[in-house]
């Protein structure tokens, strides 16, 4: 429909989404600030599943924006048994291909889905935390941030995975073991990374950094039960490219998700055997990259087993929290900037005008931080 096409391109509209996604962060990072200094010293098991429930809250708003908003079609490949059995309902460890702006929006469609969402983390450069709201967010909810320096990671590693064993729900946190987005200038870095250290030589990737993955699995091992190995990608040449600006415009991706359940007892013991595994595991990761590259399909040239995809409905609750947080937000928002801006008094509408510049900005600079060419450099650090 032609007005519902407008509303979609319309800037207007894009501020006040902005408007109700930032007011809505800062409102539940206050209630996560109350509780975790209130409640979290005398009932942790409370305290986050209140959480689980704030950070669903913040994270469903942009998996409205995929599912609803731009109506992106998300193909699933998962063995349909498991997928019934296990899939959420049971802590995970992931390990996920990073080659896309909205990888990890993906990832959390995919989450909402099994009920996850609230817990999912990751492990995040430590600057973000004080980026508000969502690095607060991501405070309040015990990621792991991490300094980029071994020696002082591996401490925080093994505190932080402690914490997150410890919850009562189900938790999935995500490792890119790449460290940072596929670029070509990252990969020519990568490739002569692995011929210095002998290693495998991957086509789609960057070679994955092991030491964050075998220091955490040291800790993880017989908490988390499994490991999901996950892979995504989208057709080379599609007309509508992968990225925040064209969900925020209202523009449908489609999206191949594929996940395989590993049980953790499968992954050998020893720092070197499991950092072996995991360059093997990049290695059939990179067969499948490759066969979707040739063929469309992960399959068909990679060797591995077929999995049978389909097709999940949108839940309608990132819906409702989106129109609720939409409606809560924008009510006195707007009454009060349309006042400002009406005023006809210039230091009230300088002060309007300023907030929503302020709104503007930020929703430009958070879609700035998610494009593959503002990704972190740390990548093409030789190691």
């Amino acid at each position: 429909m032609f007005w519902l096409s407008f509303l979609k391109q319309s800037t207007l509209v894009h501020l006040c989404f902005a408007i109700s996604y930032f007011t809505s962060g800062l409102l539940l990072n206050f209630v996560q600030a109350i509780l975790y200094f209130g409640l979290r010293p005398f009932n942790k098991t409370l305290y986050r599943k209140i959480n689980y429930y704030l950070s669903y809250s913040f994270a469903c708003q942009l998996v409205f924006m995929s599912e609803w908003w731009a109506g992106t079609n998300l193909t699933i490949y998962v063995n349909k048994d498991e997928y019934d059995k296990y899939y959420g309902k049971e802590h995970g460890y992931l390990i996920m291909n990073h080659s896309y702006e909205i990888d990890w929006l993906m990832g959390w469609q995919f989450c909402d889905g099994i009920g996850v969402l609230g817990n999912c983390k990751a492990y995040a450069k430590k600057s973000i935390q004080y980026m508000p709201p969502i690095g607060w967010m991501w405070k309040f909810s015990e990621f792991v941030f991490l300094e980029r320096s071994f020696e002082k990671d591996k401490e925080i590693i093994k505190q932080q995975i402690g914490k997150i064993c410890e919850y009562p729900d189900p938790v999935w946190l995500l490792l890119t073991p790449e460290g940072t987005r596929f670029t070509e200038k990252k990969h020519e870095a990568s490739l002569k990374f692995a011929m210095e250290k002998n290693l495998p030589l991957l086509k789609h990737h960057l070679t994955p950094r092991t030491r964050g993955f075998t220091t955490s699995l040291t800790h993880f091992r017989g908490k988390i039960p499994v490991i999901y190995n996950i892979q995504l990608a989208f057709e080379k040449d599609a007309k509508v490219p992968p990225t925040l600006m064209s969900m925020l415009f209202g523009k449908p991706v489609h999206a191949h998700l594929y996940i395989e359940r590993i049980p953790v007892e499968q992954i050998p013991e020893g720092e070197a055997e499991s950092a072996k595994w995991l360059h093997d595991l990049f290695v059939v990761k990179d067969k499948m990259m490759e066969s979707f590259a040739n063929t469309g399909d992960f399959f068909q040239e990679s060797g591995v087993k077929r999995v049978e995809p389909f097709h999940r409905r949108p839940r309608i609750y990132s819906l409702l929290n989106t129109v609720g947080w939409a409606i809560v937000t924008l009510t006195p928002m707007l009454y009060y900037l349309v006042g400002l801006l009406f005023s006809g008094r210039l230091i009230y509408f300088s002060i309007g005008a300023a907030i929503v510049a302020a709104f503007y900005i930020l929703l430009q600079k958070s879609i700035g931080m998610s494009q593959i060419s503002h990704g972190s450099s740390y990548g093409t650090e030789k190691k």
